[in-house]
């Protein structure tokens, strides 16, 4: 009775060290990882983070900003030419073979589920000539994307001086990625069969957690075990980045635990969503219904409140026409903005018939 007693409060003591008790969250959470990070993909909001703007090395993770560029810059049924240099690049491998023709759509299966370094090589000379060529457009794609702390110079995260990342700036490029829904479909395919290949993912994740969506794995000798995932959940996103991180699997299920559990998202418009009705001076009908021309939601812990207020360019004046931007719907959080909505007029409002009169007569001559 005795041992079982301390072996609880044992269990007690670690789960207190992992969710470490907050007031106002419930819990938090930890890491092994030597840099990591957890941001809300909606909002960009960082939810965790650990030493989350050290540059580091990343691996093939690096592979997410090379899928991301080839699917933005070629065409999934490009036919590739494999090259010696493309054949015979070191490390994990689709095992290509020289002169054979495959798809970039296979390619792309094949650099996302097994991390094939061959596969990197083989894309990155068909869409830019060269490895060199490639790394431009990816540091190019990379600047947009506003990774601000990243150099890559190859498209497979082989260790290389001027090839280094940081976990906040790979949290933005999954940001970017979960966006495109060809790379979100190819990342998140489990297994894989397409011109005469079966491919398996290495992503335990995509099993081991509700809702994964990939994305990427990575590992050498010098940046250790890198991973970069995404989770979704009652129309929620997610990212996680761990960086150097020996216990990766279950660090990426207590951030994802713990993120939804303290940050569920809060939604304050709706795309196409009647706002208010707002008058309208001179016009056949007294108001207008002002709509939302986009949706915009927010992680809220629990001692955060979303309030919105509408803020209107000016009083609306018939003739009023369906589309006309009105003014915009303000978020704030615990008195801080986080976010703006663009308001429509959702109707015509023609003017009133003495109104029209009125103004055809002032445009009359005297």
């Amino acid at each position: 009775m005795r041992i079982l007693l301390r072996r609880l409060l044992g269990l007690g003591a670690a789960l207190l060290i992992l969710y470490g008790v907050f007031p106002s969250h419930g819990f938090a959470v930890s890491t092994s990882a030597s840099a990591a990070i957890l941001m809300d993909v909606g909002s960009g909001r960082v939810l965790y983070e650990h030493n989350a703007d050290q540059r580091m090395r990343i691996a093939s993770t690096t592979k997410i900003l090379t899928a991301l560029v080839a699917i933005e810059q070629g065409n999934l049924r490009d036919l590739v030419t494999v090259s010696q240099e493309a054949a015979y690049t070191e490390g994990s491998s689709m095992y290509l073979k020289v002169g054979e023709e495959l798809t970039l759509e296979t390619l792309l299966y094949g650099l996302l589920l097994c991390s094939g370094n061959d596969a990197a090589v083989a894309i990155a000379e068909h869409i830019a000539g060269s490895q060199a060529g490639f790394a431009r457009l990816m540091n190019q794609k990379a600047a947009e994307i506003g990774m601000e702390n990243s150099s890559f110079s190859n498209p497979n995260g082989l260790d290389a001086e001027g090839h280094y990342s940081t976990a906040r700036d790979m949290a933005r490029l999954a940001c970017a990625a979960v966006e495109n829904e060809t790379l979100v479909r190819l990342a998140s395919t489990r297994s894989v069969t397409i011109g005469g290949r079966t491919m398996t993912n290495h992503n335990k994740l995509l099993s081991q957690i509700e809702g994964c969506i990939g994305l990427k794995t990575g590992y050498t000798m010098a940046a250790g075990r890198t991973l970069v995932s995404c989770v979704e959940r009652n129309g929620q996103r997610m990212v996680a980045v761990t960086l150097q991180d020996g216990n990766d699997w279950a660090d990426h299920q207590a951030l994802y635990e713990y993120g939804f559990s303290a940050y569920p998202a809060k939604l304050g418009a709706s795309l196409g969503q009647t706002v208010r009705q707002e008058p309208v001076e001179h016009g056949m009908l007294s108001s207008v219904p002002l709509v939302a021309a986009d949706s915009f939601a927010w992680p809220l812990a629990a001692d955060e409140t979303l309030e919105t207020a509408v803020e209107l360019d000016g009083p609306l004046r018939a003739p009023v026409r369906a589309g006309d931007r009105a003014g915009e719907l303000v978020f704030t959080v615990n008195g801080e903005e986080v976010g703006r909505v663009t308001l429509l007029c959702g109707a015509d409002v023609a003017p009133r018939m003495e109104s029209a009169l009125s103004v055809l007569k002032q445009g009359l001559p005297g």
